[in-house]
């Protein structure tokens, strides 16, 4: 990673909840789910958390470099229906070596709809392409391309 990226920095990242983000969409092939109610499923929530924090730390990846999320305390508190503007807050509150935790909150404009901490882990695709590669070869996968 480039210099630059330190404890206290704090980012927004906002996008609207689109209808197939929902609970009973979130598996087409999960049946048992379709009764569930047309709100932000809480996958996506995480996601979204996800995507707000990689917003934040990609100006300082090198080349070839990206993060992957490895660790998530989030708590979804309240429902938002497709349509709404959810809102992420993250700031960066630990950084070790390769390993960068936020602290992230999210709110659709009604309510605050989640919080927590998620960690993320720097790394460089090629190698980590690697070993999902050699794991693929070993459960004797096809690999898919792209």
């Amino acid at each position: 990673m480039k210099p630059g990226l330190v404890i206290g920095d704090k980012a927004r990242f906002a996008r609207a909840v689109r209808p197939e983000e929902v609970v009973c969409r979130l598996f087409p092939d999960a049946r048992i789910m379709d009764d569930m109610p047309e709100v932000f499923a809480s996958a996506m929530m995480i996601g979204m958390f996800e995507w707000a924090c990689v917003e934040q730390i990609a100006p300082f990846y090198e080349q070839g470099e990206g993060s992957l999320g490895i660790g998530f305390d989030l708590n979804h508190v309240a429902p938002t229906p497709p349509g709404l503007t959810v809102t992420v807050e993250t700031e960066v509150i630990e950084i070790d070596g390769r390993f960068i935790t936020f602290r992230v909150r999210g709110h659709d404009g009604q309510d605050m709809i989640g919080e927590g901490t998620h960690k993320r882990a720097v790394t460089r695709w090629e190698k980590f392409n690697a070993k999902v590669a050699a794991k693929a070869a070993k459960a004797h996968l096809e690999r898919t391309e792209s």
